[in-house]
């Protein structure tokens, strides 16, 4: 069993070989792929404890523990684990990157058996559904048929409602956190103005970079407006106000300020561990998608699974009022579905932060649906 000091690996399923490729949304397909995952903790002997956690925009299947010679555990480590949130001892906890992504799942930087060369725009335009419809083969591989609950925040959060909307009979409980039922034309518009500056970027080359180098002022620009959207005004005064770098004014194009110095280290940062070409299709993935209206429960059906959803007050990116949404749907389709609005000033980052909270809210929502 994983314990909190555990070195985890990395897991590797490889699917969906030619010709039975996988069947795209665009009308396209996908062979083979392979998912990258790892799994925490121990399925129980009815396979009853299954907790598929859903990965952001930048994210991937590390979601806790350490990697063999990593300084700092997966991106949720504060959440999943022995006496966390989602406690290891009682689930066996899954999480795998997305295809489109680059941290070991088929995306654009894989190589295309057809040329042995990377796909880069070759590769075909995917969305949520895409990838909720192969994390499917996944749990299936698992020998998994329901899954006690699916959740995530931002563009976890759409993937666990996908899970729901694609899988109803598989899914028992969902914990969207942070998220929407679609894009608002203002998160449509952030996410076009990242992907114009990373395809600005000469070394861009239509998407084909991969011998000479990624366009990293590009997609620096892309992560460094992606990061002021996930913070709030109050949490940018509050860890830098006006602070300079040095005494005085340089009275040149210089980084004065302490937020513009963390700007530019945040993408820098992110160049290091992240595909351009991902960045842009997983970022059209989440503008395509839309569960509005009946497409999350269509008209003539029933739900029997549960929701929890989870917002933040000063989440602007996905303010509250699209988690409201969510709920307002659901309880018009007489779906059991709770609604929790955290009081914090940490913008959208907050599902990330807020851990005291949302492990106080998750614990007693899965106690009431998973009883050993």
């Amino acid at each position: 069993m994983v314990t909190d000091k555990s070195i985890v690996q990395t897991k590797y399923f490889t699917f969906s070989q030619p010709p039975n490729e996988l069947p795209l949304e665009s009308g396209l397909k996908l062979g083979p792929i392979t998912l990258a995952f790892e799994t925490y903790g121990e399925l129980n002997a009815n396979k009853s404890n299954a907790i598929l956690i859903l990965h952001a925009l930048s994210g991937d299947a590390h979601v806790a523990g350490m990697h063999q010679g990593d300084e700092k555990p997966g991106w949720w480590d504060s959440m999943v684990g022995p006496g966390k949130a989602f406690d290891t001892n009682k689930y066996f906890v899954i999480c795998s990157n997305v295809i489109g992504g680059c941290r070991g799942s088929t995306g654009p930087s894989s190589i295309n058996p057809k040329t042995n060369k990377p796909y880069a725009l070759s590769f075909p335009m995917i969305t949520i559904s895409d990838m909720v419809n192969a994390q499917r083969f996944l749990i299936d591989h698992l020998g998994i048929d329901k899954l006690l609950c699916v959740a995530g925040g931002s563009m976890g959060g759409m993937q666990a409602l996908q899970w729901v909307a694609n899988f109803p009979q598989r899914v028992r409980s969902c914990i969207p956190i942070s998220t929407g039922l679609k894009h608002s034309p203002q998160q449509i518009a952030f996410d076009e103005v990242g992907r114009q500056a990373i395809m600005a970027d000469p070394d861009w080359k239509e998407g084909n970079y991969y011998e000479t180098g990624q366009p990293e002022k590009g997609l620096s620009v892309a992560r460094m407006l992606g990061h002021i959207t996930y913070m709030s005004d109050q949490s940018m005064e509050d860890k830098f106000s006006r602070k300079l770098k040095d005494k005085n004014y340089s009275f040149k194009f210089e980084t004065d300020f302490e937020v513009e110095g963390y700007l530019i280290y945040r993408g820098d940062i992110f160049v290091k561990r992240f595909d351009a070409n991902s960045y842009l299709y997983i970022t059209k993935a989440m503008d395509y998608f839309d569960l509005s209206a009946d497409k999350l429960i269509p008209e003539n059906k029933t739900l029997d699974s549960r929701f929890l959803v989870i917002a933040f007050k000063s989440d602007w990116l996905y303010p509250p009022y699209q988690s409201q949404e969510i709920v307002r749907l659901l309880k018009s389709r007489h779906v059991h579905s709770s609604y929790c609005e955290i009081n914090s000033t940490y913008g959208h980052d907050a599902f990330l932060l807020e851990i005291k909270e949302e492990t106080r809210l998750i614990n007693h929502f899965l106690s009431n649906i998973f009883k050993g």
